[in-house]
């Protein structure tokens, strides 16, 4: 197996919708501001080199939505999802499987791309299965008012419409230690239902997507939630559950939305699980 971080672009949200409760006067010391209030954030995916099998989770934004839904989202920086996977040698009809770990637009906006005439949408990876679950797929295409502006239909239907969509197998337990595609999941419930967590096995080490469960290095602290999540009590315990075993297994955080951080590891202290020591993947696994 081998394992490549994906930059797909980056882009800025609004701070104070990304901590929540959380004052901007503690937040901004880890995720800077700039005059109207944004942050940087990335669209970091990660792409799973196995045999004859090649797994991209998540797909950023992608680049078929309107000048006017860009704007407000303030797109920087030179990384495409494309030429993220050239600096490796790949092209998106070489990907076989297309996991991703919640179907909001900045996560799966890149799975679906206008087709040549214009006339519609198609899938972006010709060549690939379309990874989500059941549940999540049911709470995506049936949205409630509160985040009906994230899932937007021309990301979603194309993938069923082609017959390239599966669901994940789902036992009883809130984590899968073995999926069909080759990870551990963790589901999780408090930013929307049934987001999909991965937990991979590689060189020794156990390497976790946290995806919006933890978006960035400031997003670490338990009662450091985003104003985006539909259950933030419930996010809260999660994230308590979540750091507490990561912090005694030693997992090491791959970060999606950090911008300026790839990966952490965290330790115990008298506050609870903090930030231990940031990494980047290549330091880290060479």
């Amino acid at each position: 197996m081998t394992l490549y971080p994906i930059e797909t672009g980056n882009f800025k949200l609004d701070g104070g919708a990304m901590f929540g409760v959380v004052p901007k006067s503690i937040w901004q010391k880890t995720n800077p501001a700039d005059s109207k209030n944004m942050i940087d954030i990335a669209a970091r995916s990660l792409l799973i080199e196995e045999g004859n099998r090649l797994t991209l989770i998540d797909t950023g934004l992608g680049t078929k939505q309107s000048d006017k839904f860009f704007s407000y989202y303030y797109q920087w920086g030179d990384f495409s999802l494309d030429g993220s996977l050239a600096k490796y040698g790949f092209h998106r009809d070489d990907i076989t499987d297309v996991f991703m770990t919640h179907l909001h637009f900045d996560h799966c906006g890149g799975s679906i791309q206008r087709n040549k005439d214009g006339s519609g949408y198609e899938p972006a990876f010709k060549n690939a299965t379309f990874w989500t679950n059941q549940n999540h797929w049911q709470w995506a295409t049936n949205p409630n008012v509160r985040e009906k502006a994230s899932f937007l239909k021309e990301n979603l239907f194309p993938m069923q419409e082609s017959g390239q969509l599966r669901f994940v197998s789902r036992g009883e337990n809130a984590f899968q230690k073995q999926s069909e595609l080759g990870f551990g999941i963790l589901f999780v419930d408090g930013h929307t239902e049934k987001q999909m967590v991965p937990h991979i096995s590689y060189k020794g080490k156990t390497l976790v997507f946290v995806a919006d469960l933890i978006p960035t290095v400031g997003h670490i602290p338990v009662p450091y939630v985003m104003g985006y999540d539909t259950r933030p009590l419930l996010t809260l315990s999660e994230k308590e559950t979540f750091l507490n075993r990561a912090v005694k297994t030693d997992c090491y955080l791959f970060f999606e939305h950090d911008a300026h951080n790839q990966l952490c590891t965290l330790k115990q202290t008298e506050k609870g699980v903090r930030l231990d020591k940031i990494q980047t993947f290549e330091e880290l696994f060479g």
